[in-house]
């Protein structure tokens, strides 16, 4: 059956962000992942991973100033020495941290920019990223979002991410599939995921509606798992939900929909 990664940033967060570690493998996780590890030393994320014995499979380039609203940067023009700083600097802490795998986040479509030059700007960013990953073994990802969610975000939906990553031409670039976004702007999950397998890297999940733990909403999880294993899916899926009381509460759902 599949292997599920704790998503820090949304799972535990009672707790500050370096007491969550402990907690995601007292609670039987083996793998973590996480928006953004900028905020603290390398180093100390790290000594939580090794004294945890857990194993970091993802998280994203710098992605701009999150808490003004900020959702990524690479499609934006005026921000091109910005993303290649920030490849440079996700590169160190990746090193340190030992992850094989980065997320870029496109970005919200600025108001009075030329969608041609947005395209322009993100495809030229994703080769720049792409070809310094590779030279340290370190996959690139990018992730459709739902624009419910985030209203203007510039990457929404599986098929442009494929004709982009077609664009780009790089044999290290590869989707990241979040099933809860995916669910909200299109649907199709099964056939999606089987038939673009060779280019997703990365799974996630939540249900819909509310973005809750899996079994509290409409996505018919026992099936959707049963798939994935089938089809012969060998990443790991990330739990980035938001618990519908607390995390321990909830966690029950990983025995019951994957028996």
């Amino acid at each position: 059956m599949p292997q599920f990664a704790a998503n820090l940033t949304m799972l535990f967060n009672e707790l500050p962000f370096l007491d969550r570690f402990e907690k995601a493998a007292k609670s039987g996780f083996q793998a973590v992942e996480f928006l953004f590890p900028y905020p603290f030393p390398a180093e100390e994320i790290k000594q939580k991973l090794e004294q945890y014995k857990l194993e970091l499979v993802l998280h994203n380039l710098p992605a701009g100033d999150w808490d003004a609203g900020e959702r990524g940067i690479a499609c934006l023009p005026d921000r091109v020495a910005e993303f290649q700083g920030g490849v440079v600097k996700a590169i160190e802490y990746a090193k340190t941290l030992g992850v094989k795998q980065l997320n870029c986040l496109a970005g919200k479509i600025p108001a009075g920019v030329d969608k041609g030059l947005l395209h322009q700007t993100f495809v030229s960013n994703l080769a720049y990223a792409a070809a310094a990953l590779k030279k340290v073994n370190i996959k690139l990802l990018i992730e459709p979002i739902n624009t419910f969610d985030i209203p203007g975000f510039y990457l929404s939906r599986t098929q442009q991410a494929l004709d982009i990553l077609n664009e780009v031409g790089s044999d290290n670039l590869f989707i990241q599939y979040d099933i809860y976004h995916a669910q909200r702007m299109e649907g199709e999950l099964c056939k999606t995921i089987e038939t673009n397998l060779s280019k997703i890297a990365h799974i996630q999940l939540a249900d819909n509606p509310g973005r809750n733990e899996p079994g509290t909403g409409e996505i018919n999880y026992p099936h959707l798992f049963q798939f994935i294993d089938g089809i012969g899916y060998e990443g790991w899926i990330g739990c980035e939900y938001k618990p519908a009381t607390n995390t321990e509460a909830g966690l029950g759902w990983i025995k019951n929909l994957t028996k």
